[in-house]
């Protein structure tokens, strides 16, 4: 393990192994978010019919801003959202069907073959992306589209893309008027991240600074990351984050559902005393059951002799202690891989893995 004195606290040491500035793409989090807004806004959507049901196409980081948003406005959606990593589309997508093809590079192989099918299935077509063949198409097609300019993203990494990725996926919805976002709101999240970016900040030590207390209580372990109801998708994004970012073997679970069979998967191995650490993301958000079933799972771990970690989510709104969440694992990660002395940002493994199914 590295000095965290030595690493954690110097940008100047922190530099040399973050060869290509995720810390500059954690930090500018909140300019995503604004620039996505405003470079959205000019797009137009007309329903060529009635829409029933909404398909997210993405794989990795392109699905995260569909996995986020399923969740978090759940009780606003009043049509059913499939999200689909894979090759092929439900039977049921028609003419009534809003289909949002998402893809960072817009040539991912499998979102690819998902806008073909939306072609030959009628359906009703939006693009999220940053060129590739996915924009091209959106073109000859006259499909609706959202052309990333990743100005805020100097790592190049889809998964640091997280702002433009929710807030351009959110804004396609709200031209296909599905849900509904105010500027206000906008604005709130930006000062959210802007608080976790402050609070989490290299020149924070570790004893004042949350994202280094985090980084620290993971270190060399298994995090679980515990969320309830409108985290859900967040969940996903931040366990995706760690085991990019951190190389680090994590999950997430959901309460209520982890109460009904997790519980009692504690006790065996009995490695598990010593090799995890459950994470519970707090909020006087969740549904009041949830807030108690939060309080009372975290006890029977520890009854386990597992290591826990309260984290206490503090914005006023799902969707800015969604970004809150966000940021704080996205910088926790990101110290996780310099205490772990690695850079960040490549991905031999993924790319090694798309290289040889090619």
């Amino acid at each position: 393990m590295a000095d965290l004195t030595t690493i954690l606290d110097s940008r100047e040491a922190l530099a040399k192994l973050d060869q290509s500035n995720m810390l500059g793409s954690i930090e500018a989090l909140h300019k995503q978010v604004e620039h996505a807004w405003e470079a959205t806004q000019q797009i137009t959507f007309t329903p060529t019919a009635s829409i029933k049901q909404v398909v997210i196409c993405g794989m990795g980081g392109s699905s995260l801003g569909a996995d986020v948003i399923k969740h978090l406005y759940k009780d606003q959606l009043t049509v059913p959202l499939d999200i689909i990593r894979d090759y092929t589309l439900p039977k049921y997508v028609s003419t009534e069907t809003l289909v949002i093809l998402s893809s960072y590079s817009g040539s991912t192989e499998e979102v690819i073959a998902c806008a073909q099918a939306a072609i030959a299935q009628q359906a009703q077509v939006m693009v999220i992306a940053s060129g590739g063949t996915l924009i091209e198409l959106a073109k000859e097609r006259g499909w609706p589209s959202y052309q990333i300019d990743p100005l805020h993203n100097p790592s190049g990494q889809p998964r640091m893309a997280i702002g433009y990725a929710v807030f351009g996926m959110i804004a396609l919805l709200s031209k296909a008027s599905l849900i509904q976002l105010t500027q206000e709101e906008v604005d709130q999240v930006a000062t959210t991240i802007k608080i976790t970016v402050e609070q989490s900040d290299v020149s924070i030590q570790q004893d004042k600074n949350p994202a280094k207390i985090l980084a620290y209580s993971i270190f060399d372990k298994r995090p679980i990351y515990v969320v309830a109801d409108f985290l859900e998708g967040v969940g996903h994004v931040v366990a995706n984050q760690t085991n990019e970012n951190a190389k680090a073997f994590a999950d997430y679970k959901v309460v209520p559902e982890l109460n009904h069979h997790l519980m009692e998967g504690l006790r065996f191995p009995k490695s598990n005393t010593t090799t995890h650490v459950f994470v519970f993301f707090n909020s006087a958000l969740y549904h009041p059951r949830n807030q108690k079933r939060m309080r009372l799972t975290r006890q029977i771990v520890e009854e386990n002799q597992i290591e826990t970690l309260p984290v206490d989510l503090e914005a006023n709104t799902p969707l800015s202690q969604a970004f809150e969440l966000i940021a704080l694992v996205s910088f926790a990660s990101f110290y996780l891989s310099m205490i772990e002395g690695i850079d960040p940002s490549p991905i031999p493994f993924v790319d090694k893995f798309k290289h040889e199914l090619k």
